[in-house]
């Protein structure tokens, strides 16, 4: 924990979340690696606070501006005009201290959707309409330029995704590179609607109105085709981590990805699936020789199919994301990782 819990009452104190002498009790959850996160005890009831950290909790030295967590504040603004319910509400924001107050949603009612699939529940229901929700943000800020201006956000997107993610996986594939690179110069250059950045099991909770998305530290105006990828990705390496579940893994794949494909009404979506089955080996390969591996991904054969199905796929893209996924089944089904 970054902060000591006084000064954070404090800070809860200026905005009038916690009562002049009043000591909540403060219980520290478990999080990303870019923040830390507080469950604090009210008369009221529980609330939840973020505060981003300026250094972020992996192996690497990977450090990011906390103005990111005022990004995140407006794209759940953003998004909550679009599709109130797939979003937790903000109660205060601190820009200053990068932290925010929202409402604490209680696990008891909203599971946690990368828990139900380490248990190896793939529910295609659940796919299905995260890709639905995903497209309607998508669709409801395509080509808005108040939203393009608000969110002009490239540096951060760049410390935060494309350089621990696809450079750093540059460096540790030579011979992958120039395929790696290229994937950053596209993404970076793409402006068509506000994007989360890490829509990732770890980040949707199951609720009784459906999928609520969370962390969008990364909100970014650009490339759509990096949050559909973003998400299909961690689907495919789920098949390593309960290999039991794998077929209703790769049919959470299709289901999201067909479900997504049918929103797509600002650009042609065949162009934007191409860029996402083009983008989506990179996202794999930066999973295992990324700043920020996947922490279920450790045995070396599990890497290797990881390494060999993102390699193949970097040398010879394809256009669709149906070939993605067969690539995938057909490596961790017959693969013989070297």
């Amino acid at each position: 924990m970054s902060q000591p819990p006084e000064d954070l009452v404090e800070v809860l104190r200026r905005l009038g979340i916690v009562p002049p002498g009043a000591a909540p009790r403060l219980t520290a959850l478990a999080g990303g690696v870019s923040s830390d996160i507080w469950r604090v005890e009210l008369e009221s009831g529980p609330v939840c606070v973020k505060r981003a950290l300026p250094r972020l909790k992996v192996a690497a030295d990977w450090q990011a501006p906390i103005e990111r967590n005022s990004y995140e504040v407006a794209w759940f603004e953003a998004a909550g005009r679009i599709v109130p319910e797939a979003v937790p509400r903000i109660l205060r924001h601190d820009p200053a201290a990068g932290l925010f107050v929202m409402e604490y949603l209680a696990p008891a009612d909203y599971a946690l959707w990368k828990e139900e699939l380490r248990q190896g529940r793939a529910d295609p229901t659940i796919a299905r309409a995260v890709g639905e929700r995903l497209v309607r943000i998508h669709a409801g800020t395509a080509g808005r330029a108040d939203i393009a201006r608000r969110f002009e956000t490239d540096a951060i997107f760049h410390a935060l995704r494309l350089e621990p993610y696809l450079e750093h996986s540059a460096r540790a594939h030579p011979d992958r590179a120039e395929a790696l690179m290229a994937l950053v110069r596209v993404t970076a250059a793409t402006k068509r609607t506000l994007v989360h950045g890490d829509i990732s099991p770890k980040n949707i909770l199951v609720g009784p109105r459906g999928p609520v998305f969370l962390d969008a530290e990364c909100a970014w105006y650009g490339d759509p085709a990096f949050d559909l990828a973003f998400c299909l990705n961690h689907l495919l390496l789920k098949c390593l981590w309960t290999p039991r579940a794998a077929a209703g893994f790769l049919d959470c794949f299709a289901a999201l990805a067909a479900a997504y494909r049918a929103g797509i009404d600002w650009e042609p979506a065949a162009e934007l699936e191409a860029r996402a089955a083009r983008l989506l080996p990179g996202l794999l390969l930066a999973r295992v020789d990324g700043k920020s591996p996947v922490e279920y991904v450790t045995e070396e054969r599990d890497k290797a199919h990881v390494r060999r199905a993102a390699r193949a796929l970097l040398a010879r893209p394809v256009a669709t994301l149906a070939e993605v996924g067969r690539a995938w089944k057909d490596e961790i089904a017959f693969g013989t990782p070297q």
